[in-house]
């Protein structure tokens, strides 16, 4: 059986942040990059619900591309941060080792969120797979590239060479998999309502008003109405 037939879980993936700063994201153009951001935030905090180890890699962080996204490192703020100077994050020794040692604990499934899809993610995620028996799991929308051509056609080139694609939300509730699972379960329903847009949404109103449960937040007293006369 194929293992891109086994679904992520737990304990078979790791996670590597490629490049997520502020200077590459002023070049993206396939995908709103408030949503972008929200969308890595979003995918960052599953992670660490599901306790999954985090690389965070970086290029020419102070002589161009700048900090990673604040609202990244914040959620995992004890990350070593890689630095490298090469496009390919593959190039680097450090980012090697770091998704190597995870790797040996039976992590072969790496899940990419990065910037730029047709650059830095294409690269690695090719030449990760020719040196390795990992497998690649690329995250569409927590990724973005400078047109929305150059980002389908990345995804398409990565597609015919074996990577899976995926969306941040669709990693999450394939780790949580089982609602059951109550270890996570707040966990995740609260990400959801922070970052999951109409979903979270839908769960506001669900909870509320169809199981008559408290809002999530205090607020001022509901006055009116009070027709005009």
């Amino acid at each position: 059986m194929s293992s891109k037939l086994q679904v992520l879980t737990p304990q078979n993936s790791q996670i590597i942040f490629i490049d997520q700063q502020p200077q590459m994201a002023f070049g993206v153009q396939s995908i709103d990059r408030q949503v972008l951001k929200n969308n890595v935030v979003g995918l960052a905090k599953a992670a660490r619900i599901f306790n999954i180890p985090t690389t965070i890699t970086t290029v020419e962080t102070d002589s161009f591309s700048g900090n990673t996204f604040p609202e990244l490192l914040a959620v995992v703020p004890d990350n070593d941060i890689l630095e490298r100077t090469s496009m390919n994050s593959w190039d680097d020794q450090n980012v090697r080792d770091a998704l190597a040692k995870h790797a040996a604990d039976g992590r072969k499934k790496i899940v990419v969120a990065g910037l730029w899809t047709e650059v830095c993610n294409t690269t690695f995620a090719l030449s990760c797979m020719n040196d390795t028996d990992y497998e690649i799991y690329m995250v569409a929308d927590a990724s973005g590239g400078t047109s929305v051509d150059a980002h389908k056609y990345a995804m398409d080139r990565m597609v015919q060479a074996g990577v899976v694609p995926v969306t941040w939300q669709q990693v999450l509730l394939e780790w949580q998999r089982d609602w059951a699972r109550k270890e996570t379960y707040d966990a995740v329903t609260s990400l959801v309502k922070e970052h999951s847009g109409a979903y979270g949404m839908g769960i506001d109103y669900a909870v509320t008003h169809i199981h008559g449960g408290a809002e999530r937040v205090k607020h001022g007293k509901r006055i009116g109405p009070n027709p005009a006369k």
